[in-house]
């Protein structure tokens, strides 16, 4: 390659020598007399000869250094076609084999602890998943729908998985703190102390049901809004630290006053509720008349015999009261998904009408549920996967989840990371092309490294739409946080985009490809621009617009 160049570089040096004689003779001054000068300007018998022979060698210099040129690119074209199929052969080798999933224990346990609350109900998966990491979180889940929707039973199931103390309430509009807190103490008040009897009641619990949670009034709010948030609890002129693991509220409805919203924003993941579709009510009436057999139950994702989890070791209280404290410190939260957290926030109150309000303290509450999450899948970073969850977390009416949803797989599927690596191209190959111009050794050796670090980027990421599209989203169907009522929705959205995507990462890495053959060969600017024409006309319209 580095003959042909220099070849190239001696045409193009022979046809300027050849070109030579003729201007000195046109340049040189007349002398004699007005005939003489006449007769030299004549095209004489030996003035014919010279002028042809001189545009002869021109041409034939300049399709000697076209010839080179093309020749070179060919090379070029061919080298990058060749490494580009093999670049993209072993992608798709490694996407056959697939993602092998994490298999940590706790991991484990939660799959054992889904199976385990979810037998015998219908179409209660997410909410199985919900309560579990609300729990693992120290969080409360609030359950919004109809009565007879099994919110209450939910409860029950987790706190006999934990073992913990349970604690369960229907609030009316003529609800005691009483009834929440415990009586007040006799022998308190004769000793001019106003204190409770909290043993069995909510203080000591450590789940809890309350049922028509909005209907507290404001004598049981401001008590509930520390126990809920602080986890305190104010026991005369004593404050007590209470046990409390994770409550579950239910209502059939949305809180209308403006003081319930302090206590809607303590239960940070929320879910609608809704009946049996019609499609299940044929199981639901063979479930109640317990002649389901094993067929059903495994078209209902629930495994046949007595409990589920038999057999499988379960969540204890333990792994709930120290998941948390584990995943802050050791599950990372890359920036692309910090990007996509704070784009759906803005996306929420300043986009959409009516906005939604996010606060501060629940944005930070959610990035933390999300570490939770990716250190219970036996991860040690958040995936923009995870983010889906925020669909039950940030939006205050049921209809703003559809909004989070829609927000979330568009900006996943777009893929803004690939958009800001093809910005990072087209600056690379401007900067390449005044390189090459130049001939700047320092610059032109600063521009290859770039250029084969993106190279590695665009491979990698290449690499991973390809895994994630061929193995048909593993990363995505290995959560347990995601049902596959779920994950199968997801996919359907996510496809075709991504598929796109897939097409446009494989485009740009054979151009970095050539960028990259080009820098290291250091071939002239012309023949960069021959090589990528399309890129070469967006530089000169950037400088054109510059000008």
């Amino acid at each position: 390659m580095a003959q042909q160049l220099s070849a190239l570089r001696a045409s193009f040096h022979q046809m300027v020598v050849a070109q030579q004689p003729t201007q000195r003779a046109a340049n040189r001054p007349a002398a004699g007399s007005w005939r003489q000068q006449r007769r030299a300007s004549q095209p004489g018998p030996l003035a014919r000869g010279p002028a042809p022979l001189a545009a002869v060698r021109a041409d034939q210099a300049a399709d000697t250094a076209d010839a080179g040129s093309i020749e070179l690119i060919s090379q070029i074209t061919g080298g990058v076609d060749a490494a580009h199929a093999a670049a993209l052969q072993r992608n798709a080798a490694a996407a056959a084999e697939g993602l092998a999933g994490s298999t940590s224990e706790l991991k484990q346990k939660v799959r054992a602890s889904i199976l385990d609350l979810q037998n015998g109900l219908l179409e209660r998966e997410t909410e199985v998943r919900l309560l579990l990491l609300a729990a693992l979180c120290g969080e409360h889940l609030l359950l919004l729908g109809p009565p007879g929707t099994a919110k209450s039973e939910l409860s029950r199931r987790l706190s006999k998985l934990t073992g913990g103390r349970y604690f369960e309430r229907l609030l009316t509009r003529f609800s005691v703190p009483e009834e929440l807190f415990g009586p007040l103490s006799m022998r308190g008040l004769e000793n001019d102390q106003y204190v409770r009897q909290i043993d069995g009641y909510l203080p000591t619990a450590e789940v809890a049901f309350i049922d028509e949670i909005f209907k507290a009034n404001s004598a049981i709010l401001n008590a509930l809004l520390t126990l809920l948030n602080e986890r305190l609890f104010d026991n005369g002129s004593e404050r007590i630290t209470v046990p409390l693991t994770c409550l579950v509220g239910a209502s059939n409805e949305l809180p209308e006053s403006e003081e319930l919203d302090a206590l809607y924003d303590r239960f940070l993941i929320r879910r609608n509720v809704a009946q049996v579709s019609s499609a299940q009510l044929g199981t639901l009436a063979k479930l109640a008349a317990g002649t389901l057999d094993a067929g059903d139950r495994m078209s209902t994702d629930e495994p046949a015999g007595n409990g589920a989890g038999a057999g499988l070791e379960e969540l204890t209280m333990d792994d709930f009261r120290s998941t948390m404290d584990k995943a802050y410190g050791a599950v990372d939260v890359p920036d692309s998904v910090i990007d996509l957290l704070t784009g759906v926030r803005n996306y929420l109150q300043d986009k959409c009408e009516p906005p939604v309000y996010v606060s501060d303290r629940r944005f930070m509450k959610a990035v933390k549920m999300l570490q939770v999450a990716a250190f219970a899948d036996g991860r040690s970073a958040v995936h923009e996967y995870d983010c889906l969850l925020l669909e039950f977390v940030l939006g205050q009416r049921p209809d703003d989840a559809h909004k989070v949803k829609a927000f979330l797989l568009e900006t996943i599927a777009s893929d803004p990371g690939l958009q800001q690596t093809e910005l990072v191209f087209l600056g690379l190959f401007g900067r390449a092309c005044r390189v090459l111009e130049a001939a700047n050794a320092q610059e032109l050796e600063e521009a290859r490294k770039e250029a084969a670090a993106l190279v590695e980027l665009l491979e990698l990421r290449q690499g991973s739409l390809a895994a994630t599209l061929d193995g048909g989203f593993p990363e995505l169907r290995d959560t347990v946080w995601q049902s596959e009522a779920s994950v199968q929705a997801a996919v359907q959205s996510l496809t075709p985009q991504m598929t796109e995507n897939k097409k446009r990462a494989e485009d740009l890495l054979r151009e970095a490809m050539l960028l990259q053959a080009a820098l290291d060969q250091g071939v002239p600017a012309a023949v960069l621009e021959r090589l990528l024409p399309k890129r070469f006309k967006q530089y000169q319209k950037g400088i054109s617009g510059r000008a």
